[in-house]
């Protein structure tokens, strides 16, 4: 799905609903033993970073959510009971966390004490009226730093609704977004008889998933071969995490800039496919957007190498693909791009910085960064720049997705970094991209996409020679 924020995500006039975990659950939740199964490391991080910046006097919202359409005259009780039903089958949703002292304690309701709230919000004629309600509110609920943070409303129309859920990021990442419109779909058409007899199965918990991670990872010292990779990485990167290496327009130690999108297509569905077919020998398109990127900033930037963290899923076992969570992890990569590689040169080198890396990704960087004794007191929602790819074509539901509107939500609001995703579709390559609301940020992130498209299509044209 197109991965997008509020203010382009199509929205249109209605009335709106809205869900809650209802006051009894809430009640509920607030008399609950801890759960011992701790916080992941990246969840533990989020909160963390969140109540820092907060304490620095800035509230950032990094809330994540999902859109889509349901067609034809909807009944508001059975949406609610899919809405429950897909709440319950993901313990991660109905799990959250409360200080003790400075340390994070999780508790976990069980799945017959969750119950929804609806209020019917009211009309909206004005769709920039819409918009700006939903933002304050999901910024207001979906709060890292509260329990609960998520919400799930719908603006009904007699053709259908729109639906819109907003999720702090410590539940959710962005492969769980793109398989929430077709579970929802899937448990409204079965009917809430239906639902409410099969007693549809929990998936996988990313809960549990977050206690095996932790285990893993508290079983190393600073003396690990990961830990010691990633030492020479910051080392080399001048203390720090890389950035997007280009001029963003910042001053040094300032405040922390708010933040614009950019999102937009980035190649048709041949072209598409032209430059996967090109970049297949040497990886596929990740490593062909990586390599195209990394020539890209050496044009615009001028650094001989190219550093970054290149993000990948952590759901290594099959038991986690149908799990709601934030399964990602990050690999260190260098590669040269000056003077004189070419792209199949730097594709060469971005293949072996993957295949050498990639399996750094499992191990969490909170915790390798904890044991490098390093001060990374957290000042942005983001430790450093990333350039994401998913090809999400076999997705469920993937097919539909044009059809019924569906969107993956980011909130644009505060940050240092870029952060650019991109998705292939059915129709093709769609890029996002969130950076610093500065001037030169702005012209050069410009340049960026599109000697980036250029460098797509001239592959997908044959004007570079064939892979060997």
């Amino acid at each position: 799905m197109r991965i997008t924020d509020i203010q382009r995500c199509e929205v249109r006039p209605g009335r709106l609903v809205e869900w809650t975990l209802s006051p009894a659950t809430v009640a509920v939740a607030t008399a609950l033993p801890e759960d011992s199964r701790r916080p992941a490391y990246i969840q533990e991080s989020h909160i963390r970073t969140a109540r820092s910046v907060r304490e620095d006097g800035l509230f950032v919202p990094t809330w994540l959510g999902t859109a889509f359409d349901i067609p034809g005259p909807v009944d508001l009780d059975g949406l609610q009971e899919a809405l429950r039903a897909w709440t319950v089958r993901h313990e991660t949703l109905r799990s959250g966390f409360r200080w003790a002292g400075e340390e994070l304690r999780r508790f976990t309701l069980d799945a017959a004490d969750v119950t929804l709230s609806r209020e019917d919000v009211g009309d909206f004629p004005d769709a920039d009226d819409l918009v700006r309600h939903l933002q304050d509110r999901f910024d207001t609920v979906a709060d890292a730093l509260r329990w609960p943070n998520l919400i799930y409303t719908a603006v009904v129309r007699d053709d259908g609704v729109s639906v819109y859920m907003a999720f702090d990021h410590s539940n959710v990442d962005a492969y769980s977004l793109h398989r929430i419109a077709a579970e929802i779909h899937e448990l409204y058409e079965a009917g809430p008889a239906e639902v409410a007899a099969d007693h549809p199965a929990p998936a996988a918990s990313y809960v549990d998933f977050c206690e095996i991670e932790r285990a893993d990872a508290d079983g190393i010292d600073g003396r690990h071969a990961v830990v010691e990779r990633w030492r020479e990485f910051i080392h080399r990167c001048d203390g720090t995490l890389p950035g997007f290496p280009v001029d963003l327009g910042l001053e040094p130690g300032g405040p922390l800039p708010p933040q614009r999108m950019l999102c937009e297509p980035l190649a048709d569905a041949d072209e598409a496919a032209a430059f996967e077919a090109y970049c297949r020998p040497y990886g596929g398109s990740l490593v062909g957007l990586l390599a195209a990127t990394a020539l890209i900033v050496h044009e615009l930037g001028g650094q001989s190498v190219y550093r970054t963290v290149v993000p990948f899923h952590t759901r290594v076992k099959s038991r986690w693909n149908d799990s709601v969570g934030w399964y990602v992890g990050g690999a260190p990569i260098e590669v040269p791009v000056g003077p004189g590689p070419g792209f199949r040169d730097t594709l060469r080198a971005v293949r072996a910085e993957l295949q050498a890396n990639r399996p750094l990704s499992r191990m969490p960087l909170a915790r390798v960064l904890s044991l490098l004794g390093a001060d990374f007191r957290p000042t942005s929602p983001d430790l450093y720049s990333i350039v994401s790819y998913v090809d999400a074509r076999d997705i469920p539901g993937a097919e539909r997705w044009a059809e019924l509107k569906a969107h993956g939500l980011l909130r644009v609001s505060y940050g240092d970094q870029v952060c650019v995703w991109v998705n292939r579709l059915h129709e093709g390559l769609w890029l996002a991209s969130r950076y610093p609301d500065t001037d030169v940020a702005a012209k050069n992130l410009r340049l960026y996409v599109e000697r980036l498209r250029d460098h797509i299509a001239s592959v997908a044209h044959g004007s570079l020679p064939a892979a060997s």
